[in-house]
């Protein structure tokens, strides 16, 4: 089957997507996030005071939102290419298990306590622990997004070889 300069666009863009997602969850756990937890619930507030305008939360579920359309569009594209399918398949998986599954489990809950619920409900030990609890899962976080722009760029890479040697047919 002959595939268009389509299929290799596509998932191209879904790498480049995949990676900045994760250039962004990098940045946010190696520079952000230490400023943020670093003397809960006190930097809690303060991190609260910065992020007026925008922060974190403006940013990553439409970004989500994007990379998922782009690895399923891409995996629809991918289908009957076997040297890559299962590379976009896995990192469609841990997209959507590890970042998005998790976070929704695991992140938006501790989310409320820390940000929505303060001080307000909750002791400062326990704001304490779960701030340690939230920087712990994010290095999880960070793992899954490592994974998912890896698994994306070696399906790309094993699409592209296979196309190339095919002379277009892959």
């Amino acid at each position: 089957m002959r595939h268009n300069g389509n299929s290799l666009a596509v998932s191209g863009a879904y790498v480049w997507i995949a990676m900045v997602a994760f250039g962004g969850i990098a940045v946010e756990t190696i520079v952000i996030y230490p400023n943020v937890f670093h003397d809960a619930p006190a930097s809690l507030a303060k991190s609260m005071e910065f992020f007026v305008i925008t922060g974190p939360a403006d940013f990553f579920p439409p970004m989500g939102a994007v990379t998922v359309v782009a690895a399923a569009v891409t995996l629809l594209l991918l289908r009957r290419a076997r040297q890559a399918r299962w590379w976009i398949a896995g990192s469609l998986a841990t997209l959507l298990v590890g970042e998005f599954l998790f976070s929704v489990l695991f992140f938006w809950p501790r989310n409320d306590i820390m940000f929505e619920e303060g001080l307000a409900v909750h002791s400062v030990e326990f704001l304490r622990q779960t701030a340690v609890e939230f920087e712990t899962g994010h290095w999880f976080r960070l793992t899954f997004s490592a994974v998912t722009a890896t698994a994306a760029f070696i399906g790309f890479l094993r699409y592209h070889r296979a196309r190339t040697l095919s002379g277009g047919l892959a």
